[in-house]
This record gives structure tokens, C-alpha cells and sequence, in this order.
């Protein structure tokens, strides 16, 4: 494929990894035809509401490394405890999927070449992985990587409160989280992915309690629109398939 002509760059306003990706998940499930969904480190909070399940008649599991934060989460889900960044784990699977996708998780992945070859291999031939994620190296997320943990809590907890209970922090390590620069779009190929579409954006809400830095960083955001650097992406959001 030219994989020129999946890429592409836009600001965060249209980033899917936030309120915006219910609604862009039900679509691709709808317009795909997709069955059955698994998604990546849901923890207490699937994309997709319990209704809305309902509604499209699809299987819908929810993973996470711990059976405490699934726990919080409604029944309609099946409910899988896994750490998908560990050497080949599919063979504990009974089944296959047609669409994988995380959302906001991909920046936690210790093992980023384990968990998208697991999934790959989770994957029925044809079917689909979407990954939402935050991307080195914009200014707030390398501070997260290098800051100690309790540093790194006490500046979220001044930038972006949150619920602790229903969103519960994790350690982010950034293992292959990155914009559509040459070595992810290599590092997916290698895999045996096709790259159906792969979106750089640029710009982020942590600076919106300092007005001043809060513009600058909006005019840098929209100049890399126009001007992208791979490498300066905020988040990215990337849909492979399994299969031509």
C-alpha cells in the first residue's frame, strides 16, 4: 500500500479518544458489519453503553488486568482478565474477534510488540484493531513518563481531576506510542497489519487553567496541522486490518 495515503493530521478537537469514540465505534461496528468486539483495558468503563450493545445484537468483552476495576462494570459485558503485553497468551482464548480496539490505553502498554501481536492473532481474518492513544513527545505526556508516580498523581490532580474510583490512574511507559512517524507505520507492517487509516493530532487540554500557555499551545497546534512533524503529535488514533 502507499502508506502516504492513510495518514493524516488534524487537531485534537476531532480526536476520537474522548467523548467522541462511542459514537465512532458504534459507526465502524455498524458500517463493518462487526459481531463481536473486544476492548482493551476497559476496566469500570466500556466505550459502548450497555444499551447500546443491546441494541446491535453484538458480543462484547471487556479486558483488564484486574478483576477489581471489571467488577465495576454492568453484567451485559463478558468480562476477561488478561495482560495482552505478555508473550503469546491466545492460546487461553476460545474464541476470535472481529474487532479489537482500545481506547486511551495504548500509552500503558509495557510491551507494545506483544500486545498488537496478540491482538493480531486474537483477530479473525479481515477483522479490525482501532487504537486511540497519547503519543510521545508532547510537553505533558514526557513529563508523565519521566516524573515519579507521586509526582506524576499530584500534577494530574491539578491539570485534569478526575474520579479516582471509576477512573483510576495508571502508569503510562509510552512503548511504541507515537504519531504515524516511518517506524510505527514500519512496526505495524512487520506485524502483518494492512494500515487502513492513521491520524496524527495535535494540541491538548492540560493547560487550560493558564490562559496564556493555554493560547500558545492552540497556535502551535494549529500551525503542525499545517505543517505536521510526526514526532510532535499529541494523539493518534490508528485503524489496521487483518488482511488485505
Amino acid at each position: 500500500m502507499d502508506n502516504n495515503s492513510a495518514i493524516t493530521f488534524k487537531y485534537t478537537d476531532e480526536f476520537e479518544g474522548w467523548a467522541k469514540t462511542p459514537q465512532f465505534i458504534e459507526d465502524f461496528i455498524i458500517k463493518n458489519n462487526i459481531k463481536s468486539v473486544f476492548e482493551i483495558g476497559a476496566g469500570a468503563n466500556a466505550t459502548i453503553p450497555p444499551d447500546v450493545v443491546k441494541r446491535l445484537n453484538i458480543s462484547y468483552t471487556i479486558n483488564d488486568i484486574e478483576m477489581e476495576e471489571l467488577d465495576k462494570a454492568d453484567p451485559v459485558y463478558t468480562k476477561n482478565v488478561a495482560d495482552l503485553c505478555k508473550d503469546d497468551i491466545t492460546g487461553s482464548f476460545n474464541t476470535k474477534y472481529d474487532l479489537i480496539f482500545s481506547r486511551m490505553a495504548g500509552e500503558h502498554f509495557y510491551n507494545a510488540k506483544n500486545l498488537h501481536a496478540n491482538v493480531y492473532n486474537l483477530l479473525n481474518e479481515g477483522g479490525y484493531a482501532i487504537h486511540c492513544f497519547a503519543t510521545l513527545y508532547t510537553f505533558p505526556f514526557l513529563v508523565n513518563k519521566l516524573s515519579p508516580d507521586w509526582l506524576s498523581d499530584k500534577l494530574l490532580a491539578i491539570f485534569n481531576p478526575r474520579d479516582s474510583y471509576q477512573h483510576k490512574k495508571f502508569k503510562a511507559y509510552y512503548d511504541m506510542s507515537f504519531g504515524p512517524t516511518n517506524k510505527m507505520i514500519s512496526f505495524f507492517n512487520t506485524l502483518g497489519y494492512h494500515i487502513v487509516k492513521y491520524t496524527g493530532y495535535y494540541g491538548h487540554s492540560y493547560y487550560n487553567r493558564v490562559p496564556l500557555v493555554r493560547t500558545l499551545e492552540k497556535i502551535k497546534a494549529k500551525w503542525l496541522v499545517k505543517h505536521p512533524i510526526p514526532m510532535l503529535t499529541s494523539y493518534a488514533t490508528v485503524i489496521l486490518k487483518k488482511g488485505a
